[in-house]
């Protein structure tokens, strides 16, 4: 009997964490809704064709990448390092640091603030993969919207400081651990005493299904969230609920793709599931921006994550509405 009050007890603080993380994030108001014009690069005619192209790059072309297939991860990074300058026309600086007898690489490009160019909003995606896996959606869908987004901001001013990371060793043997690529930075910063007033991490963000029950979550998420995968979902934990509930409001006002968002205990199943884990650890507000990986894709962690499943249309919307998020942050910080 103690077993089972015990048990409402937490399912009960667990609906009201959920029930709160959805009360706090309120719908914009039509009059909120942010200028139509867009960089050329997130243009219909661009920006879909590159996403599908530079995903295939890094899962079909390099494929597994991981310290199992060290040659596929350098190759991997180095890509990303040629990429990213490519489509940013700014200097990439090569973060090293060696763990476990091996040398890895964070990969940054800054869009220095004309106003506030100590505060700053940061993008990150990992661009390894999981063992025996090409990671078309985990994570090369990722590092595709990062690509894009430095192509956006290239010729941007942005008041506030805006960096784009690449992130080796995100997936495990080096999840949460010494060796995460996220880690390494996120506590890099973090010594130097930088201001960072927001984390993005793009992780897993070109699957969609429209058909019910498509969507899983853990309990008790699904009394409050659609059955249907057919959203984008920006998820925090507790401790980030101002940056969850502005981005989230940014992104609707922004664009009519349907997204939900969610501030909830870090603990709670998927919720910590990526880089922004990192920022959490080093006492940043974070947040992750993902289509819920294994919450809804079956090919999820496996040979089947292919280039092919993923929705680049919808993919594309995520990455327009990311760009408002960001270049708003940029620009107002997190408050208003």
């Amino acid at each position: 009997m103690i077993h089972r009050v015990l048990l409402l007890a937490l399912s009960l603080v667990c609906l009201g964490v959920a029930a709160a993380g959805s009360f706090m994030i309120a719908m914009p108001s039509p009059d909120r809704r942010a200028p139509a014009g867009l960089p050329p690069a997130l243009g219909p005619e661009r920006l879909e064709p590159q996403l599908r192209a530079d995903v295939r790059a890094l899962s079909e072309d390099i494929g597994e990448r991981n310290d199992a297939h060290l040659e596929s991860l350098d190759a991997a990074a180095n890509w990303v390092e040629a990429r990213l300058a490519e489509t940013s026309s700014r200097s990439v600086m090569r973060l090293s640091y060696s763990a476990l007898r091996q040398e890895f690489h964070n990969f940054e490009v800054s869009f220095i603030g004309s106003r506030y160019p100590n505060e700053i909003v940061v993008v990150g995606a990992h661009y390894d993969s999981a063992r025996d896996c090409p990671a078309a959606d985990d994570n090369a869908s990722g590092v595709a919207g990062l690509l894009a987004l430095a192509s956006a901001f290239s010729k941007a001013a942005p008041a506030r400081t805006i960096r784009l990371v690449a992130f080796a060793n995100e997936e495990p043997p080096h999840f949460k651990k010494a060796s995460m690529g996220s880690l390494e930075y996120a506590k890099g910063v973090r010594e130097k005493g930088d201001q960072i007033l927001a984390m993005l991490s793009l992780e897993t963000i070109g699957y969609f299904r429209d058909d019910p029950g498509s969507q899983k979550y853990p309990a008790p998420l699904s009394l409050f969230y659609p059955s249907r995968g057919d959203f984008i979902a920006l998820v925090g934990n507790v401790s980030s609920r101002d940056l969850v509930r502005r981005a989230v409001e940014i992104f609707r006002a922004s664009s009519d793709f349907p997204a939900e968002g969610a501030a909830l205990p870090g603990s709670m199943p998927g919720v910590g599931w990526s880089d922004h884990w990192s920022f959490w650890e080093s006492g940043y507000a974070a947040v992750m921006v993902t289509d819920t990986a294994p919450f809804r894709n079956p090919n999820y962690h496996t040979p089947k994550d292919t280039a092919d499943t993923l929705d680049y249309t919808r993919m594309a919307e995520v990455v327009r509405g990311v760009y408002w998020v960001v270049s708003t942050l940029a620009e107002e910080g997190v408050g208003r």
